[in-house]
Parts: C-alpha cells; structure tokens; sequence
C-alpha cells in the first residue's frame, strides 16, 4: 500500500485551522465572558470554564502544520532511495532533497500546475509520478526532452543522431549498499552538458529503442542502465506528473549485510553530496 502523506498533511493542516477558526468565531468569545462573570470571579479556580482539548490541539499544531505543508508542497521536500536504479549516482538508502519550485508551483495532492517555471534539461535528476501508478515516485535522469528523436542501442544513447560521449572508468567496487554490483563497468557519461558515471552489467544485453519524444514529455534513464526500469520500458514522463529535481544527499543510512548479519550503518561520505 501507497501512503499519500501529502494528503494527509493537506487534511490536518485544514481541520486543525478549521477547528481554531470556529472555535475562535463562535465559542472563545462565550467563553471569556463566562470567565469573567461575577461568580466565575468568585470562584474562578473550579468554575472556569476551560478551552477544550480539541481545540487547544489544534491551536497548537495548526502553525506546525502548515508550515510543513508549504515547505514539503511548495519549496523542498524529502525522499529516500529504495532501489539501485540509479546507482552509482544514489545509492540504496540515500535520503535526498527534492526542489520542488524548480518545474513550477503545484497544488498538492491535485498536483495542478499553477505558476510555470523552468523545463527540465537533458541531464537532470528529476522525481516525478510512476505514469504506469501515480501514487508511486520516481527518481530517473532525463535524456531526451520534447521533439528529441532519441535512439538506445549497443548501450548507448543517441539523440538525433548524435551518441552521448561515454568513456569507460575500470570496474565498480563497493562495500556499502551497492556493493551487488561489484565487477559492473563504470563508465563516464555526458548527458546534456552533465557529466556523470554509469554502471553497465557486461553480461546483458541491450535493448533496442527508436522513438520521437512528444511535446510536453521527457524521455527518462536509470544511471544503473542495466538495471533500471525506465522509458525504454514504459514509455515517456509526461510533463504533469514532474514533482522536482533532485540536488543533494543530506543523509544515508542502508542496511549493510557483514558475516551474513544485519547492521544498519550511516555512509557518512555520501551525507552532503550534491548530485549532478
């Protein structure tokens, strides 16, 4: 099951300030000049009328809400890595920051685009909705924007004609999180004007892909490209379904496996990354 935090936040955000707005408008008043009358005055320690819980709660927390929901909807917003897709960029159990005014401003949980900003470039990191399960994010590199005439074959990517340079790097070796691919080649990649690795698994084979990106749609990659379902797969990106681009790991934190026992280790030299 997907949880849709964001439209939990939207909804506690509006009772909370609904249930301090009401109770403000039609009770608090009453309430003070129960207070103050003159029996309350006499015995105003057991008599006072108090606020109710509900209220104090929602008095208390509404700020605390709506302050998360604008930062989270409308400037930067938190995910975690879950797959190698995108590996070596991120690697499992990255926890990474989303800048989410970059492709425009959108209302949250309807995802309606209400000031248009930036396109995303050949090159960048974006997290956008699954098109094939909206409520699940992605996390992909953009290769190919609208009009682009974009080929995939012999593992490597041609853009109207021309193939991104690629120039190979040794063998991957890790002892963290990505460490299953260990003894992948490790290639050096320019995708846009971006410079970046990629990870190719020698023993598979490629696909083949000759397609002409729509307007308004973007044509997406894993950087683990043998590893990775992504547009050669399920087609293109369309532009409603951007939620941001991806530029800095503030945490890592994966379950690193030694002598066959489980052990949650933070990787302290990805914490501070700015991805690229």
């Amino acid at each position: 099951m997907n949880f849709d935090f964001s439209a939990l936040l939207v909804f506690l955000t509006f009772a909370s300030g609904i249930i301090w707005a009401v109770d403000a408008a039609f009770f608090a008043k009453s309430r003070k000049i129960e207070e103050n009358s003159e029996q309350k005055k006499q015995d105003a320690k057991t008599d006072a009328a108090p606020e109710p819980l509900m209220v104090d709660y929602a008095r208390s927390f509404f700020p605390v809400f709506f302050i998360v929901l604008i930062l989270r909807s409308f400037i930067v917003e938190p995910f975690r890595i879950p797959s190698a897709s995108m590996m070596p960029t991120l690697l499992i159990g990255d926890f990474i920051l989303v800048n989410k005014f970059e492709y425009g401003i959108r209302l949250p949980v309807l995802n309606y685009k209400i000031i248009s900003n930036e396109k995303p470039e050949r090159g960048d990191i974006i997290v956008f909705r699954y098109p094939e399960d909206p409520r699940i994010p992605f996390i992909k590199r953009v290769v190919a924007v609208s009009g682009d005439k974009v080929a995939y074959f012999n593992k490597t990517v041609y853009i109207n004609g021309i193939a991104d340079k690629q120039s190979y790097n040794g063998l991957y070796l890790d002892e963290g999180p990505g460490r299953a691919m260990n003894g992948w080649q490790l290639l050096e990649s320019t995708t846009g004007e971006i410079e970046h690795e990629i990870l190719l698994n020698p023993q598979r084979q490629s696909q083949v892909v000759e397609k002409i990106v729509p307007e308004g749609h973007y044509f997406v990659l894993g950087d683990n490209r043998d590893n990775s379902k992504d547009s050669r797969f399920w087609g293109f990106v369309p532009d409603e379904n951007l939620m941001g681009r991806a530029f800095f790991v503030w945490m890592n934190w994966s379950n690193n496996r030694w002598w066959h026992l489980p052990s949650w280790d933070v990787e302290w030299q990805r914490v501070g990354t700015s991805l690229r």
